[in-house]
């Protein structure tokens, strides 16, 4: 698997990017899928709240779009204070793609890097029916 330095570097500079005039918190996510290539997102508001996206949704199309399919890393940092964990939607956006393998790396202030599963972080995820 690509280093997690090459993750953090996409997902900063996302988020240096990001579209954040409104709450001030900027987001960035990467994600290195399935074929081996590495997809940036950030977030991006909107006067028309909550009609954003999340940095980790951004990702995520933009890794299907290319054809991925799998998540096998995906690395989220922000500028807050303390460790970002993605909201709901964006843990099962993640979960649709992810296998028992997936790897969810999230950052903390002191840009140290904390690895979880998604069953760690949404254990009653949606299922098929």
């Amino acid at each position: 698997m690509k280093n997690i330095q090459q993750l953090f570097k996409i997902a900063e500079t996302s988020m240096q990017n990001a579209y954040a005039p409104y709450s001030k918190f900027r987001v960035g996510a990467a994600v290195l899928a399935d074929n081996q290539k590495i997809y940036g997102g950030c977030n991006t508001e909107n006067i028309s709240y909550p009609c954003g996206t999340c940095a980790e949704a951004g990702a995520i199309a933009a890794m299907v779009a290319d054809g991925g399919r799998i998540i096998k890393q995906i690395l989220i940092v922000s500028d807050g204070k303390s460790m970002i964990t993605p909201c709901g939607a964006c843990l099962q956006r993640i979960k649709e793609f992810s296998d028992v393998n997936t790897e969810i790396i999230l950052t903390d202030a002191d840009r140290k890097f904390h690895h979880y599963h998604i069953s760690d972080l949404l254990p009653q995820a949606f299922k098929e029916f």
